[in-house]
């Protein structure tokens, strides 16, 4: 990268900020009020660091450009050798060098003092030095902002994963992959929206404050409406919104938004995450297949120009079409059980048990079938798979069957062991969801606080009529790790939940 080349010298003794690591605990330093006087209220700049580098990367080594600019940015190295110094400054494109001479540059002296971390405005013209390293010929500058805080040894980046998480300004400024994964994931959403645009999706919002927690198995975050006197809850998804949407004539829609669970963290889940949840009117689960390959597979040729992907060591390979299989064969593939719903209770609940599920009583065949395939099955599929045809039991909002009423038409695409989506058939008929929410408000009532409730608004909707529609959630935090090679969900998240400091 420019910046880091032959005129300054690659080692942590160059200028070293106020704290020497960002790691140890240091304590801020105060800013005295002629510093804080001197700090302009705007800059004008020309010119990113990675626009001097492009626009001028012909230049010969010792040739002027004859042309001014203005950068601004970070000091990430400053490394003063008499009466010529060398600094490197850093914005979010990249980095150039800075290259001052005590006879052109004004207030020389204060530039060879200014710290590690330090925000800096420059003016002055192109040059490529004699050394070959392209760089700006600083005529002057002006301070825009202090580090009372150090950056600490910049060659060595940030590694305590307590700093840059909670700290995500450090981490972003030490560790360039941060950035990139960061920039990636905001690629990944607009080239989600244009590809979903362009199929004749329409985007909307839906209310994050929902007065039942519905639409997904779940425990919700609850929080009180002074002015209604009532309790809300935090949306752990947007279907039954949506899906009024469709009734209402939307035939194609989609959201991208936060949902919040008020469950366990992990390396695969975060309290509050981001989705695209999306429905489409005259489909059917076999449709939102294709749409889903495609959709995965095209975004992966336009951030990262290949479906052939590695992920954690292993290869990928993420073109269409993708394997279908149902849970059950799946489950006979990796067992060698041959089990599905229609398998007796307790020949059921023995296969589960050598298989280290011990199920409750209150289960039944599907959700004793479901906890199988999770405990054995799933985290070995490498896939690409679409795992088809789950049990109605666990599935209150999707359609039945065709072929057997005792499943329904549903599907979760796994990918590199991990769900990417939840999808299927959408249930249309009222009476039958009815029905099923009764069912699922039962088990809430016994004690199951992921089981939603009976929504009336959404069941008077249904009862306007619902068309044949598919939909699905798809998790966004979840697919940029497969595109970042990443394992951790905090990686992908700006700022993910923590434990309380103190």
């Amino acid at each position: 990268m420019s910046g880091t080349g032959q005129d300054a010298t690659h080692e942590p003794g160059a200028r070293a900020p106020r704290a020497s690591d960002p790691e140890m605990p240091e304590t801020p330093v105060t800013e005295t009020e002629t510093e804080t006087a001197a700090i302009p209220y705007r800059f004008e700049r020309t010119h990113s660091a990675a626009e001097v580098v492009e626009h001028w990367a012909s230049l010969a080594d010792g040739e002027e450009s004859g042309v001014e600019v203005s950068v601004a940015g970070r000091v990430m190295l400053n490394r003063p050798q008499g009466r010529l110094a060398f600094a490197e400054l850093r914005d979010w494109s990249g980095a150039i060098q800075l290259f001052a001479l005590a006879k052109v540059t004004k207030d020389f002296d204060g530039l060879t003092r200014v710290n590690l971390g330090d925000w800096v405005g420059v003016r002055g013209e192109v040059v490529r030095t004699k050394r070959g390293e392209l760089s700006v010929k600083v005529a002057e500058w002006s301070p825009l902002a202090r580090a009372r805080r150090g950056f600490g040894d910049k060659w060595r980046g940030v590694s305590d994963p307590e700093i840059r998480y909670r700290q995500r300004e450090v981490d972003l400024w030490a560790n360039e992959s941060s950035r990139h994964i960061l920039t990636l994931r905001s690629r990944l959403v607009k080239a989600m929206r244009e590809r979903l645009w362009a199929a004749g999706f329409v985007e909307v919002e839906t209310p994050i404050l929902h007065p039942i927690a519905g639409g997904a198995a779940a425990k919700p975050f609850v929080t009180h409406h002074n002015a209604l006197d009532a309790d809300l809850y935090l949306r752990i998804a947007p279907e039954l919104y949506l899906k009024r949407l469709v009734v209402g004539g939307f035939e194609k829609v989609f959201e991208i938004g936060r949902l919040f669970r008020n469950e366990g963290i992990s390396p695969r889940h975060n309290p509050e995450f981001t989705t695209l949840e999306l429905y489409q009117a005259y489909a059917d689960y076999g449709d939102l297949m294709v749409l889903i390959e495609e959709l995965v597979s095209g975004l992966a040729q336009d951030l990262l120009g290949t479906t052939t992907l590695s992920y954690q060591g292993r290869p990928l390979e993420l073109a269409a079409p993708w394997r279908r299989a149902t849970m059950v064969e799946l489950i006979t593939e990796h067992t060698g059980l041959k089990v599905d719903v229609h398998t007796p209770i307790d020949e059921l609940r023995s296969a589960a048990r050598a298989h280290g599920v011990t199920p409750d009583d209150s289960w039944g065949p599907g959700k004793i079938l479901v906890e199988v395939y999770e405990k054995t099955t799933e985290a070995e599929l490498w896939g690409p798979v679409f795992v088809m045809d789950y049990p109605a039991e666990v599935s209150p909002l999707a359609r039945r069957h065709r072929d057997d009423l005792d499943l329904v038409e549903r599907f979760e695409p796994v990918v590199a062991g991990r769900e990417l989506a939840n999808a299927f058939s959408e249930l249309t008929d009222p009476d039958d969801q009815r029905a099923r929410f009764e069912e699922q408000a039962a088990a809430h009532r016994a004690g199951d606080e992921e089981a939603n409730e009976v929504d009336e608004d959404y069941l008077r909707a249904l009862e306007y009529g619902l068309p044949p529609t598919a939909g699905f959630g798809l998790g966004i935090d979840r697919l940029t790790m497969l595109f970042s090679d990443v394992s951790n969900i905090r990686e992908v998240i700006a700022f993910p939940t923590l434990r309380p400091e103190h």
